[in-house]
């Protein structure tokens, strides 16, 4: 934990001491989660078959009575048996908000999401990858900042200070999911002279009109996507992270059993000035064979035009099609599956996500990814070898 996180974790204690204990609300999730791995490792030191790790997410919630005064705090911890660089722990929200009649500010650690997407967050820029939880990139590292939102009959306008910029976690030597180099995660390199102090910025405006959702965004600052440079004496990869400035929309269209969605950006300070976008459609079929159930088709086209002097990417000409299947019974099961196909090399990448209720406070969540078709010198080989099969057992309190 740095210094940063250290006063945000002693000033909510602090707080917590403030206010009466039955004003705070105790809840979270601990699990245990295997995974298992059906062909041998590329490298020989990188974990074999099996992978078990352990974690734990307690929350603890204060809301004042007038519910203007706010308090959050969430820790995460993991343990990875096999893996060092993922046995980590991260403060994922640290912070005050206070709601007036005309601003909501918030002070601290927080995470904040954009998009619509199903297949990629291209427009999610806030937060950085917490990469050693998931490849899927969906897990996120807590964000110091000061944000302020004012909510109008013409929208919400949000604005944000993130002065301290977080690096993003890699797999270790043991672990699965890394490159052929492993990356060095004690030394970064950085464009700007003030490293990790360097002053980001970002201001949104959302709003909603009609069956249309529709927001927009102007971010500057380091970019959460680094590059790599080689480190010869230490045969690993360094981080070099790019200072950047970049544009995103996002829209929704929702017209009864259909859902049109796009995700757009434009980014300067890595290599060529690039565009890149998801585009799709969801429809779903409710109640289908006259049950509970309903069925939803997902069809979303991935484009990117970056050179090869920005970070590498995996959808820069892909399509994705995918189901989801949600039961609606009473074990909440639901299921997601679905493959990106790349249109130049046919690459594919198949993901199943499974997950249901056992009791009231038990759930068991089942992974599922496989790559085939990948070729060498592709930003994905890899990743060749790391088919995998995962099940998450989670215990919520």
């Amino acid at each position: 934990m740095n210094l940063l996180d250290k006063t945000l974790f002693a000033a909510l204690v602090l707080s917590a001491f403030t206010v009466q204990a039955q004003d705070w609300k105790f809840s979270g999730e601990s699990g245990v989660e295997g995974r298992f791995f059906p062909q041998k490792p590329r490298q020989i030191e990188q974990q074999k078959n099996l992978g078990v790790s352990i974690m734990m997410q307690p929350e603890f919630r204060y809301q004042a009575s007038d519910r203007k005064t706010q308090l959050g705090f969430v820790p995460f911890f993991r343990y990875d048996a096999e893996d060092r660089e993922r046995t980590h722990f991260d403060l994922r929200e640290a912070y005050w908000r206070q709601i007036g009649d005309e601003w909501e500010v918030t002070v601290g650690v927080d995470k904040v999401f954009w998009g619509v997407a199903e297949s990629r967050h291209l427009v999610d820029v806030i937060n950085q990858t917490d990469a050693v939880e998931d490849p899927d990139q969906e897990d996120k590292l807590g964000q110091p900042m000061m944000a302020a939102t004012t909510q109008k009959e013409w929208g919400a306008l949000s604005l944000y200070w993130l002065p301290y910029f977080r690096e993003r976690t890699f797999p270790g030597e043991d672990g699965r999911f890394r490159t052929q180099l492993p990356v060095n995660s004690r030394r970064a390199e950085y464009e700007s002279g003030a490293e990790q102090w360097h002053q980001d910025f970002a201001v949104r405006y959302s709003h909603y009109l009609g069956d249309w959702d529709i927001g927009g965004y102007y971010f500057y600052g380091t970019s959460r996507e680094p590059r790599f440079i080689v480190d010869d004496n230490e045969h690993k990869l360094v981080s070099l992270y790019d200072v950047i400035s970049q544009v995103g929309i996002d829209l929704q269209y929702t017209n009864e059993a259909w859902l049109w969605k796009l995700e757009a950006i434009s980014r300067k300070g890595q290599g060529k000035t690039f565009f890149a976008s998801v585009a799709g459609l969801e429809y779903t079929f409710y109640q289908i064979m006259e049950s509970d159930s309903d069925l939803g088709l997902l069809v979303e086209y991935q484009y990117d035009g970056r050179d090869s002097n920005a970070p590498d990417t995996l959808a820069d000409n892909d399509l994705f099609v995918g189901l989801r299947w949600s039961l609606n019974d009473i074990s909440d099961t639901a299921i997601l599956a679905g493959v990106s196909v790349d249109r130049i090399t046919g690459e594919q990448f198949y993901n199943i996500e499974a997950e249901r209720r056992i009791d009231d406070h038990i759930t068991a969540e089942l992974r599922a990814r496989f790559l085939t078709g990948s070729e060498v010198g592709e930003p994905s080989w890899f990743l060749e070898r790391d088919d995998y099969i995962q099940l998450s057992v989670l215990y919520h309190f």
